[in-house]
């Protein structure tokens, strides 16, 4: 055995773990055990450690092994070695391995070794390409619908490439569809032995476990995708809430099971008046009775779950003269009765059970029906409906289940009639609305067509403001404002002159003592809405500004706030506005709000005396006249919120071109103030450059100021004034 520097001379590590590896996937690409593969890799790669070990005594083992190991595979391979280098048989005593006879070849060896290398990448690439094109096809003949096919093809892609993870995966998702639930298991561990961090794997082996009701297992492998990938919590979770909602539907139907088979008292009750809604050619009178009798017999989730596993749905959905009574086609007598006992019946059926909830909404012509009945003539219907709706839109699931199965564009369109139409109807239409209208599948559904669906009915109802439609505009206001938070809704409600127009003129009617609920939701949808500049703010902002100016004497704290905010972010967008403010005595006002106003306030106000200040020379005048020295403004350069004291400074700033007011502030803390903010301590680059601007004009408007430090004079350097 050769060992130590003469060991490293004669077959280098880089050589010698070269030559294992490709031995090993010799055995590999003879489609040798997958299993045994990945055993071998651990092995190699502790073997590999060993050998870049800087001990010597270590590398001389790790050779050792090496040389066991290269000569287990000469030994299995009797009938066939690929990779011989040296064609004379090594003699009895010698090492198995050709790199120790007598006089080796390095060179040789290598150049060998290189291209048996080279042929095995070759051939390693044409079955990787025949996988892939295998792989395609069974994508596409997934894609149509055709499982076994496409097991077929993922199959033959494996015969060609037995560590392709991907061709494991597609497989399970196959068999998960052809309902062979333990083989897609068995392929979803193979490929996590290619690869342990496969997210679709654990997907594919959570919906195998679900489907063969292993809750806990199913759970565990949704659990492990966040060890792997910890912002896939929100994916994680809806996999979790399937396993929960499938587990409840188990443990119903196992209660309701044994409750039949225990022959509880009047658990039969349901499966009896199912099959006596099952016959046909009955008066209309018998289905609208029995249905009745249906919604008064179902009262717990035995009784929901017993309509369903007594085919239900079906049996109701199959009658000729029921489908013609909810299709609203037909004429005969109790056909609009029997309309609002479905109704109710279904909203007693599928209230806290989330598979009746699933299977209701899974009917094509129910999906439309329910949409349809939102525009029934026909009040009694329409309101079964709404609260059908209603009962849907409380939870998370019946959320889920709305937004993915209606019409949302016809069902959105209907509700709006209804909230133009009739107060009680409208009052249950808003509340489906103000459900779903956080979603943010919901939104995204009318990013297109928001103003055209949502903004007539609030221009129709802020045009003719009664006693009756307060609580309506309350309640449609803030569907549209929770809409809003949608960008691309936000920014088309911003263009939308109709809702500005209506809006600026409502804000009179609302500021009186009958209708003063809607005044402070509305201002606060104006701001939030104003927040996205668009000309169309422009046209109307005189008129809104000098309705928020006249506000800002109510007697209600929360109605001057919102309407400082709703000119804070107005006034920019318009000089005439700005002037037009200033002419009506804004600046008195924001400056008696700024004396006693909290954070908020605060924050408005002063970054209104700060656009005012900016572009009129009269507001300057009026500032420093009703604040003599400034004490208001300054005392907000000590505010720990950065927004409040940047304006303050630009405000402060824009003051000292009013003749005296930078002489009125020699002895005050404003230098000091304004150094500090200048100097660093702000976070915000833009208080900074508010304070330093503000202290450069301060000096240059007050020479005695220069004197006070050589810290001012080098600001004035790089100050622009």
């Amino acid at each position: 055995m050769v060992t130590g520097e003469r060991e490293r001379e004669c077959w280098p590590q880089t050589v010698k773990s070269a030559f294992i590896v490709n031995q090993i996937s010799m055995e590999h690409s003879e489609n040798e055990d997958l299993e045994k593969f990945l055993r071998n890799v651990d092995e190699i790669n502790e073997l590999m450690k060993e050998l870049n070990s800087s001990d010597v005594a270590t590398q001389e083992r790790a050779v050792e092994k090496a040389d066991r190991f290269v000569a287990s595979f000469e030994e299995e391979k009797t009938h066939l070695n690929r990779t011989v280098i040296n064609k004379k048989p090594s003699s009895a005593s010698g090492p198995l391995n050709p790199m120790f006879e007598p006089n080796p070849s390095q060179e040789n060896f290598m150049k060998a070794l290189e291209k048996d290398a080279e042929e095995r990448r070759k051939r390693r690439q044409v079955k990787e390409e025949r996988a892939k094109a295998l792989k395609e096809k069974g994508n596409k003949a997934f894609a149509l619908g055709d499982y076994e096919v496409a097991v077929k093809f993922y199959t033959e892609g494996l015969e060609q490439l037995r560590d392709m993870q991907a061709l494991y995966t597609n497989r399970a998702q196959a068999f998960i569809k052809l309902k062979k639930y333990k083989e897609a298991i068995s392929d979803c561990e193979w490929a996590l032995k290619c690869n342990d961090k496969c997210i679709k794997a654990y997907v594919h082996m959570g919906r195998a476990h679900l489907a063969m009701k292993n809750f806990t297992e199913s759970r565990l492998c949704y659990e492990k995708i966040l060890d792997i990938e910890p912002e896939r919590e929100s994916l994680v979770k809806d996999y979790l809430a399937q396993v929960d909602l499938e587990e409840k539907k188990n443990f119903q139907e196992e209660i309701a099971r044994q409750e039949l088979r225990e022959g509880k008292e009047g658990v039969t009750t349901v499966p009896d008046l199912l099959k006596k809604l099952d016959k046909s050619s009955e008066i209309n009178q018998y289905y609208c009775e029995g249905v009745e009798l249906l919604s008064q017999a179902i009262k717990d989730s035995t009784g929901q779950t017993l309509f369903r596993l007594n085919n239900g749905f079906s049996i109701i959905a199959g009658n000729n003269f029921v489908r013609s009574c909810l299709a609203q086609t037909s004429k005969e007598p109790y056909s609009e009765e029997l309309c609002v006992s479905m109704l109710r019946l279904w909203r007693v059926v599928c209230c806290g059970n989330e598979e009746n909830q699933l299977l209701l909404l899974q009917c094509s012509s129910t999906r439309e029906q329910i949409v349809q009945w939102l525009a029934s003539p026909v009040s009694a219907i329409q309101q079964a409906c709404l609260t059908l709706l209603c009962m849907y839109s409380e939870t998370q699931h019946g959320k889920r289940l709305v937004i993915k199965n209606l019409s949302l564009h016809r069902m959105a369109e209907n509700l709006m009639d209804c909230v133009c139409k009739d107060v009680t109807a409208g009052t249950m239409a808003l509340t489906v609305l103000e459900n779903l209208a956080g979603e943010n599948k919901f939104q995204m559904q009318f990013r297109e067509n928001f103003a055209e669906v949502f903004t007539p009915p609030l221009e129709c109802l802020l045009g003719n403001i009664s006693a009756p439609s307060q609580e309506l505009l309350v309640s449609l206001i803030s569907v549209i404002g929770a809409m809003c938070r949608d960008e691309a809704i936000g920014n088309k409600m911003a263009s939308c002159e109709a809702f500005w127009k209506s809006s600026f003129s409502a804000m009179g009617p609302c500021a009186s003592c009958a209708y003063r609920s809607i005044l402070y939701p509305l201002l606060g949808l104006m701001i939030n809405t104003a927040s996205n500049p668009t000309p169309v703010i422009q046209e109307h902002a005189v008129v809104g500004c000098s309705k928020c100016v006249a506000l800002l004497s109510d007697p209600d704290g929360g109605i001057i706030s919102r309407a400082a905010g709703l000119l804070s972010v107005v006034l920019p967008r318009s000089a005439a506005a700005t002037q037009e403010a200033v002419q009506q005595g804004v600046v008195k006002r924001l400056l008696k709000i700024l004396k006693v106003a909290g954070l908020t306030s605060s924050r408005y106000a002063i970054k209104a005396l700060a656009v005012c200040t900016a572009s009129s020379q009269q507001a300057c005048e009026e500032l420093v006249k009703f604040d003599k020295r400034l004490v208001t403004v300054r005392k907000l350069l000590g505010s720990s919120d950065e927004v409040v004291l940047g304006n303050a400074a630009l405000c402060l700033g824009h003051c000292l071109v009013v003749q005296g007011a930078a002489a009125s502030l020699l002895g005050t803390d404003c230098v000091p103030l304004l150094l500090r903010h200048a100097a660093g301590e702000a976070t915000r680059a833009a208080v900074q450059q508010n304070a330093a601007i503000a202290l450069g004009k301060l000096c240059k408007a007050e020479p005695r100021y220069t004197a006070s430090g050589t810290c001012i004079l080098s600001l004035l350097q790089w100050v622009p004034l």
